[in-house]
């Protein structure tokens, strides 16, 4: 297996191997770079899970996820706000300079998107510079629209960057997945936007495929599986600049059922076939 000095395995792809074994399955298939979650980091131990890396070799490309913004309630806002410092500083503490941010969805009772964007601009105020201090970039992630209620009221890279072009590119940019923007027309001519101004800060795959399961959050197929021209989407990031790591980060209950070291290999290979 050759050319997989840019591919970074998102760890949620294979969620049922625990970090050593991910490190130690990334180390036997000569992968070089993952993605981590919070969750799992946490659990594990955030300056345990730092070691356990560094001592591997691995380079952390980034850490999943920050976000969560939009709340009215003053308290839940201060503890949003102190758990986005908390992610930037365990970014740091791992080593890669990328925070995912999912920005969150409609407050109860509330029907009021633009106003739930003002509030991810007031939280970046604060949330911005503090990451920068800490060598921290912010990538917003615009989720497809199906998710605009519950999860992310940041929908098209358009909306991502109107919002992270209030800040340096250094402080704030975004995250281009291919699973959330394939359908957007406009998507191309955003991704060069973005890349004029280096603001693209990671670069994710996901093939979609249908049906959605039910809930629609494990629906993200594997490379390959789907209606996603893969190289058409790598050659337009590129043409925006974008030479760093593409991470594969899938949500899929048939893939996580599976063995996860076959799952990790089989993503490896669909990367080479798909984008190289």
């Amino acid at each position: 297996m050759t050319g997989l000095d840019r591919f970074s395995i998102n760890q949620m792809t294979v969620r049922q191997l625990s970090l050593p074994e991910l490190v130690d399955a990334c180390g036997r298939s000569g992968i070089g770079q993952v993605g981590l979650w919070r969750e799992p980091v946490q659990e594990y131990g955030l300056e345990a899970t730092a070691k356990l890396v560094r001592d591997a070799g691995l380079t952390v490309t980034t850490l999943c996820r920050g976000g969560f913004l939009t709340a009215l309630d003053p308290a839940e806002r201060t503890r949003a706000l102190a758990d986005n410092r908390r992610a930037v500083d365990e970014a740091a503490t791992l080593g890669t300079d990328v925070l995912v941010l999912v920005s969150g969805g409609l407050p109860a009772g509330s029907k009021d998107l633009h106003g739930a964007r003002e509030r991810i601009a007031d939280a970046l105020t604060e949330l911005g510079p503090y990451a920068e201090r800490h060598g921290v970039k912010l990538a917003i992630e615009p989720l497809h629209p199906m998710y605009a209620a519950d999860r992310c009221v940041v929908s098209t890279l358009a909306q991502a960057l109107d919002l992270a072009e209030r800040f340096p590119a250094h402080q704030v940019g975004v995250t281009v997945d291919t699973y959330h923007i394939w359908w957007d027309d406009r998507a191309p001519e955003q991704i060069a936007r973005a890349g004029a101004q280096g603001r693209i800060h990671t670069f994710q795959l996901a093939d979609w495929t249908t049906p959605l399961p039910e809930g629609v959050l494990n629906g993200r197929g594997q490379i390959g599986d789907g209606s996603i021209d893969m190289r058409a989407w790598q050659r337009c990031v590129e043409a925006a600049g974008y030479t760093g790591p593409i991470e594969v980060e899938l949500f899929n209950d048939g893939l996580w059922a599976r063995d996860g070291r076959e799952v990790l290999a089989e993503t490896a290979e669909r990367f080479a076939q798909h984008t190289l």
